[in-house]
């Protein structure tokens, strides 16, 4: 199993920020940072533009991989995120993850003034630009007509390799979100889950691949998830107290029991190992986990000398 970081960008993310976790990452050894696609969730703070954020990410690192977890299809048109996409793979040596999905948070998509669509046709759109994406990215010209999105001899250059960038399907949606998964991804990724909850999630997926003749073990597996974790008891208390001043009016006693609740990975190392154990023999072979206080370097370079290593046996 693979550690990695997941940064909430639109929670007053900046550059000198997003430098120093970059840098720190690929220095303790983590095998991806990812970066979330909202304008705002919440206040409004700083947030920076992740396809930007990107490009310094391709730039200022050598190793780990690195995307959206996830873009929103209503935000950009597919062939704006396709080239994008293909060029950040090319500028990165095939570290870029191209993460997708139907967009959740109507609030942003008022504020700004993009279209928010319901649930059925954002799904629709989401199949729809996934094959305007693989059609820019292969061989030659493309051409497609869909209902949302077309293509008339579209010849993207310059092109990724084959089978590159990887498409990462992100959501937990089973008859549309895990189908689409099922067919097209590479990988599928989900949030927190109790590993009850997960076995469920698998046996839907597993349906889904038999329906279009797909082995499910070539469809990677990843969870994203709060970490209220630490070394021991007091410094896994110390996420709680950082988480509670995005929570207002809760309580450590709360958000431990929710979080428990959620699936959320809580407790000191060995507790969170033998969590990391269960989902491990269920399949996930990458855990993110997030990222809550941009200037704590320690939680970084723990998941990095205590985490990491142990998972990777796993």
């Amino acid at each position: 199993m693979q550690i990695s970081l997941m940064v909430e960008g639109q929670n007053g993310l900046n550059w000198d920020l997003w430098s120093n976790i970059l840098r720190r990452s690929e220095e303790a050894g983590l095998a991806g940072v990812y970066r979330s696609d909202h304008f705002f969730i919440g206040p409004q703070q700083d947030s920076l533009e992740p396809y930007l954020s990107f490009a310094m990410a391709a730039m200022q690192t050598e190793r780990i991989r690195f995307g959206p977890m996830v873009t929103p299809i209503t935000f950009r048109p597919p062939v704006n995120v396709g080239r994008m996409a293909a060029q950040l793979d090319l500028l990165s040596n095939g570290r870029f993850v191209m993460g997708l999905g139907a967009g959740w948070n109507e609030s942003e998509h008022v504020a700004y003034g993009v279209p928010f669509p319901p649930i059925g046709e954002r799904l629709s759109r989401l199949e729809e630009a996934i094959h305007v994406m693989r059609g820019l990215w292969g061989p030659g010209p493309a051409s497609y007509e869909g209902r949302y999105y077309t293509l008339q001899d579209a010849d993207c250059l310059p092109k990724p390799p084959e089978g590159r960038p990887t498409l990462l399907i992100g959501g937990g949606g089973e008859k549309r979100t895990m189908r689409i998964a099922a067919q097209y991804a590479d990988e599928w990724n989900c949030i927190s889950m109790l590993p009850e909850n997960y076995t469920h999630k698998i046996e839907v997926l597993q349906a889904h691949c038999d329906a279009v003749g797909r082995d499910l073990s070539s469809v990677k597996r990843s969870m994203m998830t709060f970490g209220f974790i630490g070394p021991n008891p007091d410094d896994a208390a110390d996420s709680f107290r950082t988480f509670l001043r995005l929570a207002r009016g809760a309580t450590v006693g709360d958000i431990e029991e929710a979080a428990r609740h959620r699936g959320m990975l809580v407790g000191d190392t060995e507790e969170v190992m033998d969590r990391l154990g269960q989902l491990a023999e269920l399949g996930v072979s990458e855990i993110m986990f997030q990222h809550m206080n941009f200037t704590d370097d320690a939680f970084i370079e723990y998941l990095g000398a205590e985490i990491a290593p142990r998972a990777a046996a796993l």
